[in-house]
């Protein structure tokens, strides 16, 4: 009855593998670049609205508790109640339905810049005429360095 202590009889002590323990981060930095190229193209497709050429001010955003309804001029004096056409003589009684009749509910006039003063004034007028008493006009920031 004999036992081997030694290295086995093949020439020499046994090497372990062991296991790799680095992360090989080159699949994770491709697919972080694919994600980052997805939301790239569809962040822009996700705001909706008129496509309004709004005109530029320095004035302070206004800060918003409750979402507001907008009412858009296009450049040709199209009115829009948030995405949908309107015409004037509806503008109030469509404004009343989506502010379930709350006349202090903030409604935002969004003018194009190339169309004329007096019809956004119009059109804010006839708003606050309807009873409304919270209507604002919107502006874009202009950017750096104007």
């Amino acid at each position: 009855m004999g036992v081997s202590l030694g290295g086995g009889g093949r020439g020499g002590s046994r090497r372990r593998k062991r296991p790799m323990s680095d992360i090989n981060v080159t699949p994770l930095v491709d697919v972080m670049l694919v994600l980052l190229i997805i939301f790239m193209v569809t962040s822009p497709m996700m705001t909706s609205g008129v496509n309004v050429d709004l005109p530029k001010t320095d004035a302070k955003p206004v800060n918003t508790d409750t979402k507001p309804i907008t009412v858009s001029i296009k450049a040709d004096g199209s009115l829009y109640l948030g995405d949908n056409p309107v015409s004037p003589d509806q503008l109030v009684d469509q404004l009343k339905a989506a502010a379930d009749n709350d006349a202090g509910h903030r409604i935002f006039v969004r003018g194009d810049s190339h169309i004329d003063y007096g019809k956004v004034m119009q059109v804010m007028g006839q708003i606050t005429a309807g009873g409304f008493t919270h209507v604002a006009l919107l502006a874009q920031q202009p950017a750096a360095g104007q």
